[in-house]
């Protein structure tokens, strides 16, 4: 069947930070299956190929799919640099969105594995189940051997050199089977410039050589099915095999065959299995999220969700609840990527890797935040608009006391020492104590002396040297009477002046 005998769904475009991401759907049935793909495509052109259009109306007859083509690739704007893997996650998430997809099976395709299983740690209420189909969590395992990364190093090079030329090598190594058909090599070398420039095609091996996932995979409570052929020349049947034995409970289904494009070979097989898994095999697992996530930093940090505290072991790593502490502080301002590299790893260098541990790191905040991140290739910002920060409502109190009402603490006490921390204490505490002064001044003019007591003791609380507030403390104590609580008070003014070297005055003295 001729593209123009086949009902080819138009073009729809999501718009996720300024880029229009290009998305079909299509398809029937009481569930959503969205298809991640792989390196480069273009779902418009997809179409003209006759085991491409089989393979996408035969996934709409159990189902109704979603594809899109990735910022930079295909349909999507191709301007600019190729986003960071977590980027691309935001992306997927914009066209689900837009599409009105609440939940859905994720089918990762290749290079866009790793990318499901981002978006499944990310963002798990929406996400039914995984299907990961021919890929691993890089392009070269880590356990690679130096002659096979220089192997892998060479087969790249020559792709991305002969990319959309008559030299091109992707079918020879992507689809075997059909080496020796003319038609599709012609066809596919016209598709391949429709999908990608080989600079683009570069920048996304570059984001697939490096393993971003691994770490995740064990945390993954969702089912996942596996799928991949054995004689795959672009990821080995053993990464598929490393895949699966990572996730618990994954199942892994293994095909005859050594073509790594899904749509040629033996689709009938992988085709059964998938619709099995999603018509009738898999258990929903319900995840109630309600309200936005509550954040406390005033006094200790804590985050709820739906009015329970998250426990530190939800967050994957304490790099990611440090994370999170980073980007509140911000209060909403982007934060560079390379800053946060050097924060938490100042004696490393691989920056490569690194930047991958901290897409890693920013899964686990979006996790437990239900997203709240916004990030692109170069920074990271909280979404304010998402999650509920005391700090903001702090700074947001237009008088005194709303202002001593909304201060619980200082902030993120157990990170004092911390220099990214520091510049945000000190101007929360300034202010505080600014208005707590000036309340504790109006209190004792108008003979309130309980709530002076209670203020120049929090005051004290926040500055131990703030002499102010312990005459304050000592004289309101007088004047009720309470020579006990006097004396007390002058005893902790006197021993927190002398670790300064500062002589307070005898009691009877206190005016």
């Amino acid at each position: 069947m001729s593209t123009s005998q086949r009902d080819v769904p138009p073009i729809r475009f999501a718009d996720s930070k300024g880029a229009r991401i290009a998305y079909q759907q299509w398809g029937e049935g009481d569930v959503h299956l969205v298809g991640v793909p792989p390196a480069a495509q273009n779902i418009e052109m997809a179409w003209e190929w006759p085991d491409i259009g089989a393979m996408l109306e035969r996934l709409g007859q159990f189902s109704i799919y979603t594809h899109f083509d990735k910022r930079g690739t295909g349909s999507s704007d191709r301007q600019g640099r190729i986003p960071g893997l977590d980027e691309r996650v935001e992306d997927l998430v914009a066209v689900m969105d837009h599409a009105g997809i609440g939940r859905a099976h994720i089918l990762g395709i290749s290079e866009g594995g790793p990318m499901a299983i981002l978006l499944a740690d990310s963002f798990p209420d929406r996400v039914l189940s995984l299907i990961l189909h021919g890929t691993g969590p890089s392009l070269v395992p880590a356990d690679a051997t130096a002659e096979e990364r220089e192997q892998s190093r060479q087969a790249r090079d020559a792709m991305i050199r002969t990319w959309g030329t008559p030299e091109s090598i992707m079918v020879d190594v992507f689809a075997p089977s059909m080496a020796d058909n003319d038609a599709f090599r012609q066809w596919h070398e016209v598709y391949e410039r429709r999908a990608s420039t080989p600079q683009s095609l570069a920048e996304i091996f570059d984001t697939y050589e490096v393993d971003v996932v691994s770490e995740i995979l064990p945390r993954l409570d969702l089912p996942v099915l596996v799928q991949h052929r054995t004689g795959d020349q672009i990821i080995p049947v053993e990464g598929g095999r490393r895949l699966a034995a990572s996730i618990p409970g994954a199942e892994l289904v293994e095909y005859d065959g050594n073509d790594h494009f899904q749509y040629v070979g033996d689709v009938d097989s992988w085709m059964i299995d998938l619709e099995r898994w999603i018509t009738g095999t898999v258990v929903e697992r319900p995840r109630v999220r309600t309200g936005h996530p509550r954040i406390t930093v005033l006094g200790r940090f804590a985050v709820e969700v739906g009015g329970t505290e998250v426990p530190a072991s939800t967050w994957g790593s304490r790099l990611a609840r440090q994370l999170c502490k980073r980007l509140v502080v911000a209060r909403g301002w982007p934060v560079t990527r390379e800053e946060l590299v050097d924060q938490f790893w100042p004696d490393e260098t691989d920056i490569k890797r690194l930047s991958a541990r901290l897409s890693v790191h920013l899964s686990g905040v979006r996790k437990v935040l239900g997203g709240g991140v916004i990030a692109d290739r170069d920074t990271v910002r909280l979404d304010l608009d998402h999650v509920d920060v005391d700090l903001e409502r702090f700074h947001a109190a237009t008088d005194d006391a709303g202002v001593v009402t909304a201060y619980t603490g200082d902030l993120l006490p157990d990170d004092r020492h911390e220099d990214w921390s520091a510049a945000a204490r000190r101007e929360a505490q300034a202010r505080f104590v600014a208005s707590g002064h000036r309340l504790a001044d109006g209190a004792k003019a108008s003979g309130d002396h309980a709530t002076v007591i209670d203020l120049s003791a929090r005051l004290i609380h926040a500055d131990p040297y703030d002499e102010r507030a312990h005459r304050l403390r000592v004289l309101a104590h007088q004047a009720t009477g309470d020579e006990s609580g006097a004396r007390q008070a002058h005893h902790d003014w006197t021993e927190a002046l002398a670790e300064i070297d500062i002589t307070v005055p005898p009691l009877g003295q206190i005016t």
